[in-house]
């Protein structure tokens, strides 16, 4: 829309402030415009660092600040547009001075004009927002009539004022040059504010309107604190720029007065501030003491509206949240479904640490009722499941049965999030996600960069490929494309799609080539993320899975950094784990020695650790780690070596008998894998690749790859290296036999590189940690010394 700009004619008035006069801001101020979105749904995932709130009390309160610093959404960018720096200088309430002077209203650079590329993104942009906008937050509050002195329902129907009675109003206010009291004033406001729609954005341009905010501000301690709130509920209602200097100095004046009001009178107040898309810290520090103070007397609509505003504020102190449990737990059960949503996206966007209780409360109380949930609610309660790490199986299965008829009809961010919990909590269910596969390309356009991203990665995360993989993967990738220049911004989200990709054995290379680049890379460096293990996984990944890439690659120096990284933290936390220390010790007795077992990794990368042993085509094991085993003897097993054992361990092979004994062990009850089917001679859950893979090969890894640390003996034609993995849950989906996409990627590029894997389930594993010692020693046996390894080597 065009900007009008009017030249004050009245004495002793100062010019409006450009930001006034811009006629598109009362539009987009409660919509918040794409932008706003786009920023509180970045700030909602990933939020940026900021001033803590604080709780504080009472006497001697005293409020510094400066308003103009927390001026955000459309309204400040439309300031910095025409020119017009809000001013910074503490002054007092009734000071003239709050309004800009008049030579810095009117000083505006030329408008660049928009290119016609420029133009019909914005216009794409637009409808895309129409077309998938978020929900409604205050949906909850339409289900209580308590709710109406706790907020502000700028949509309620009033009586229309006619445009004449206005006109008389503006007439009489510049008439009278600010000689009215408080009360006057606010009455002018609510009748404004009772204008048709369409006639409000151009009232705030007129003269009159800025006499009257004048002379609010010079008047501005005399209002009663009911006054005051009509006046900011009519600043509502009219799309008042958050920037206007009236908020400036209605906000210090509510801070001065905020421990004399009622707490209904806070919170209706901090509404107005969230209808009118302004950050006011100082302002919520005071409410949050407030409420501190009275927690347990909080009544239930007053519990989730402040829930409401403690989440549309990004941050409340940690002490009133552990203050809040409280209260949450008495009211629960009476909350409507709506309201729980509500309260479980305000803890979710509190980034304080919510105990685990409360959120499998929170969760008992809608699993039973999930149907009934609107889907926005639904959604909600995912989130804080997601942030809590929380797995609550009834909930989740009823999700799948409820969530993948209402997937057509929900928006990408709803689409998104119920993803991103599933990949979160490792949590596969085939009908949510081919739900989600089978509708996201139609609605692919209305992605964010962000939004695309966490697609990839919880698709990847999972290992699922849906039914319709190559329409959905492509059309992710495509719009990846298009959006390439925003990940500048956040580079982070380039490199979690990238890895999702990488999980299922898809490597685009335009866009890896552009992650790999140097400029990205020091991007990278300048993200509040640690990046480099992002980096580290996909260029190695792409150096071994595609031996035909050209593109750009990276440094030495960085593998070097991020290998001695990622090793030092196996050190301490991989290579020390009881089931791991215990099959090296195990396997060592096995096979004759430490130089026959190497427990370290083969693939930094992956962050897993491996134990490897070498076999020879006979299946006799091969000594290569000559440097871990110098200086050590040869210890006392304590086992009783019976001529079966030496047999096995020096022949390589089962008699029959032991070889029968074995397969009763591998069935005994507690650690047999239930419903897997298994070839009698091939007892490991992973999949080994075939002898006849044609894709094999030897890329070079720059000395990243740990060769063996001393020459290893000659080994005769077919030859195994084993790379044995001692798996857990963790790679696992939740309760089942499905390995994680990561993991998937490392046995993958094993086989690539000539090994074969073996695994060391968990589920047969771990209880036999508890059984004998010759039990163990023979499933080792049983595993490392299978035929079949043999027959499937590369």
């Amino acid at each position: 829309m065009a900007t009008v700009l009017v030249r004050r004619r009245f004495p002793r008035l100062s010019r409006v402030t450009a930001a006034l006069l811009t006629s598109s801001a009362p539009c987009k101020a409660e919509a918040g415009g794409g932008r706003r979105k786009e920023e509180e749904e970045e700030e909602e995932e990933n939020p940026k660092k900021g001033a803590a709130i604080q709780l504080l009390t009472p006497p001697g309160y005293r409020v510094l600040h400066n308003p103009a610093a927390y001026a955000r959404s459309r309204a400040r960018s439309s300031l910095q547009a025409l020119g017009d720096a809000p001013s910074s200088s503490a002054v007092p309430a009734a000071s003239s001075q709050l309004l800009p002077p008049a030579r810095n209203a009117l000083a505006k650079p030329p408008r660049k004009k928009k290119t016609p590329l420029r133009a019909k993104q914005e216009v794409e942009k637009e409808q895309s927002e129409l077309h998938d906008s978020k929900e409604d937050p205050r949906v909850f509050q339409r289900g209580r009539p308590e709710y109406k002195s706790l907020c502000y329902d700028r949509f309620e129907p009033l009586e229309t004022l006619p445009g004449e009675e206005a006109e008389a109003v503006l007439l009489g206010v510049t008439a009278q040059r600010g000689s009215q009291d408080p009360a006057a004033i606010a009455e002018c406001f609510h009748k404004l504010s009772r204008l048709p729609e369409e006639r409000r954005a151009a009232l705030l341009a007129e003269p009159g309107f800025d006499a009257l905010s004048r002379c609010a501000v010079e008047h501005i301690q005399g209002f009663a604190t009911p006054q005051l709130v009509e006046v900011l509920k009519a600043c509502v209602r009219l799309g008042v720029p958050p920037a206007h200097p009236l908020l400036d100095a209605c906000e210090r004046d509510f801070c001065r007065r905020a421990w004399a009001m009622s707490l209904e009178q806070l919170l209706l107040v901090a509404d107005c501030w969230r209808c009118l898309q302004r950050a006011v810290p100082s302002y919520l520090g005071i409410l949050f003491s407030y409420a501190a103070r009275s927690c347990k007397d909080l009544a239930l609509p007053q519990l989730v509206q402040l829930l409401y505003i403690i989440g549309e504020g990004r941050r409340a102190p940690p002490e009133l949240v552990q203050k809040l449990e409280g209260v949450i737990w008495k009211h629960l059960d009476a909350c409507t479904l709506e309201e729980v949503g509500a309260i479980s996206l305000g803890l979710f966007k509190s980034l304080s640490a919510v105990p685990e209780r409360l959120v499998r409360r929170i969760a008992d109380r809608v699993a039973p009722e999930l149907e009934e949930m609107s889907t926005y609610a639904l959604v909600n309660v995912l989130k804080l499941l997601r942030y809590a790490r929380l797995d609550h199986l009834p909930l989740l299965r009823e999700l799948g049965k409820v969530i993948p008829p209402r997937i057509p009809a929900t928006n990408v961010q709803g689409l998104m999030h119920v993803a991103l919990t599933c990949s979160s909590l490792h949590y596969y269910d085939e009908a949510v996600l081919a739900a989600v596969a089978a509708a996201l390309p139609s609605k692919v356009a209305y992605c964010r960069s962000k939004d695309a991203a966490k697609f990839l990665w919880s698709f990847g995360c999972l290992d699922y490929e849906p039914p319709n993989e190559e329409e959905f993967y492509s059309s992710l990738i495509e719009h990846t494309r298009r959006k390439l220049r925003e990940f500048d911004r956040f580079p982070e989200h380039l490199l979690t799609g990238l890895l999702g990709l990488a999980f299922v054995g898809r490597f685009p290379e335009e866009l890896i080539d552009y992650a790999l680049r140097e400029d990205f890379v020091q991007k990278t460096r300048a993200s509040k993320y640690e990046l480099g293990k992002d980096l580290f996984t996909l260029g190695r990944s792409v150096e071994i899975e595609c031996p035909g890439y050209r593109g750009s690659r990276l440094g030495p120096r960085l593998y070097q950094e991020m290998t001695q990284l990622v090793l030092a933290f196996a050190q301490q936390e991989i290579f020390v784990r009881p089931e791991i220390v215990e099959a090296v010790s195990l396997l060592e007795s096995v096979l004759g020695g430490p130089e026959y077992v190497k427990s370290h990794m083969i693939l930094p990368h992956t962050r897993s650790g491996d134990l490897e042993v070498h076999l020879a085509a006979d299946g006799r094991p091969v000594p290569f780690n000559i440097k871990d085993s110098a200086g050590r003897e040869l210890r006392d097993i304590g086992v009783s070596l019976t001529d079966d054992l030496m047999a096995q361990l020096l022949k390589g092979k089962w008699s029959s008998q032991p070889r029968r004994g074995a397969e009763n062990e591998a069935t005994a009850p507690g650690w047999e894998p239930r419903g897997e089917k298994q070839a009698p001679q091939t007892p490991f859950s992973g999949r080994s690749g075939s002898a006849g893979t044609s894709l094999h090969v030897s890329p070079p890894l720059g000395g990243c790859l740990e060769a063996p640390s001393s020459p290893a003996p000659p080994q005769q034609p077919r030859g195994v290296k084993l790379a044995i993995q001692v798996s857990n849950r963790n790679h696992y989906c939740y309760l089942s036999k499905r390995l994680l996409g990561l993991h998937q990627l490392k046995r993958r590029q094993l086989r690539l590189l000539g090994y074969v894997v073996l695994e060391l389930p968990f589920w047969e594993w771990f209880p036999l940690l508890k059984r004998t010692r010759s039990e163990k020693l023979s499933y080792l046996h049983y595993k490392v010394f299978d035929p079949a390894l043999l027959r499937g080597a590369p």
